[in-house]
C-alpha cells in the first residue's frame, strides 16, 4: 500500500505541476502580463509548486529532514538531472544580459542558504527574511527587465511552444485549481509515504529527501525542460532551472521555515549544502564558457549526479 501511495503521489504531483504552468501560463497571457512574470514567476515557480507543498508537509508533520532535503535535493537535480539531460538532448544557448543578473541572485541565494545550514536552525526570522529576499528579487527583476525592454526568462512565442494555452479564461482558471488541488494531495501522499519506507528501510529522513522526494517534486521541472528541449527551446529549460532554483531557496525554505522553525540535520549542513553550492558553480561554469552549454557539458553535469545519488544510497545503507 505504501508502494501504491508514493506512485499515486509522485503521478499527482507531475500531473497537478503540469495543470497549475499550463492553466497559470495561459491566464497571465490573458491578463497581459510581462514576459518576465510568465516566465519567470508563472514557468519557473510554478513548476516549484510541489517542493513548496510539499516541504510545508513534511516540516508541519515534523520531519524536517525531508522538508529541508527536498529543497537542496531539487536544486541539486534541477542542475544535474534537468539542465544535464536538456542539454545533452539539445545544447542551450544562454542569454548574456539576463544570465549575469539572475546568475547573482543565485548565487547569493545559494549561499545564504548554505550559511544559514551551517547555524543548525532556521528559525521563523530567517524565513521571513528570505521571503523578502524573494519579493525584492521579483522587483528588482521586473523593473530591470522594464528598463532594457528586454525578454526575460520566456518568451511568448516559447510559451505558446510549449504549454499550449486554452481558448477561453475559465478553462485556465479550472486547471489553475485542478493543479493545485492535483500537487497538495500528491504532496500528502508522498511525504506520508516516504517516511513510512524511511522508517521501514531505517533510513535518515534527510536522505529520502534528498533523493526519492526531491526528484519527485521536481518532476514538473523535468517535463518542461525535456520538452522544451526537444522543440529547441533552450532558453525555456535554462530559465526553468535558474527560477526554480531561486524561488526554491528563497520562497520555499522562507515559507517553510516561517510556517515551521527547522533543525538542519547534520548531513545536510556537512555535505549536501556544499554539493548544491559546487552545482551553482558548476552551472554558471559552463553557461558563461561560450554562453552555449554544450552535449558533452550536459553530459558531465548528469554523470555527477549520478554519481550523488549513488553516494547518497551508500550513506543511507551506511
Amino acid at each position: 500500500m505504501t508502494y501504491l501511495e508514493l506512485a499515486a503521489g509522485l503521478v499527482l504531483l507531475l500531473l497537478g505541476g503540469d495543470l497549475l504552468v499550463r492553466g497559470a501560463v495561459a491566464l497571465a497571457a490573458r491578463l497581459g502580463l510581462s514576459p518576465l512574470l510568465i516566465g519567470l514567476t508563472i514557468v519557473g515557480f510554478g513548476t516549484s509548486t510541489p517542493e513548496l507543498v510539499t516541504s510545508i508537509n513534511a516540516a508541519l508533520a515534523g520531519a524536517p529532514g525531508i522538508a529541508l532535503g527536498n529543497v537542496v535535493g531539487s536544486n541539486i537535480a534541477n542542475i544535474g538531472l534537468i539542465l544535464g539531460l536538456a542539454a545533452l538532448i539539445a545544447p542551450i544557448s544562454v542569454a548574456r544580459g539576463e544570465f549575469r543578473r539572475d546568475a547573482v541572485w543565485l548565487l547569493a541565494a545559494t549561499l545564504v542558504g548554505l550559511g544559514l545550514a551551517q547555524v543548525g536552525v532556521i528559525g521563523r526570522g530567517a524565513g521571513a527574511g528570505l521571503l523578502v529576499g524573494m519579493a525584492a528579487y521579483l522587483v528588482w527583476a521586473y523593473v530591470s527587465d522594464r528598463r532594457n525592454t528586454a525578454q526575460a526568462v520566456l518568451a511568448p512565442q516559447d510559451t505558446d511552444a510549449v504549454l499550449p494555452r486554452p481558448r477561453h479564461p475559465a478553462v485556465a482558471l479550472l486547471l489553475v485549481v485542478g493543479g493545485i488541488a492535483a500537487t497538495v494531495w500528491g504532496a500528502h501522499l508522498l511525504v506520508g509515504a516516504a517516511m513510512t519506507l524511511a522508517r521501514g528501510w531505517q533510513v535518515p529522513e534527510a536522505v529520502i529527501g534528498l533523493t526519492l522526494v526531491a526528484v519527485g517534486t521536481s518532476l514538473p521541472e523535468l517535463a518542461t525542460s525535456v520538452m522544451a528541449a526537444l522543440r529547441r527551446q533552450g532558453a525555456v529549460a535554462f530559465g526553468n532551472v535558474v527560477g526554480s532554483n531561486i524561488f526554491n531557496l528563497l520562497g520555499i525554505l522562507g515559507a517553510t521555515a516561517l510556517l515551521h522553525p527547522l533543525r538542519v540535520p547534520a548531513g545536510i549542513a556537512a555535505v549536501d549544502v556544499w554539493v548544491m553550492l559546487a552545482a551553482t558553480l558548476a552551472l554558471i561554469g559552463v553557461a558563461v564558457t561560450g554562453w552555449r552549454i554544450r552535449r558533452a557539458e550536459g553530459a558531465v553535469l548528469l554523470a555527477l549526479y549520478v554519481a550523488y545519488i549513488a553516494a547518497m544510497a551508500l550513506r543511507g545503507g551506511a
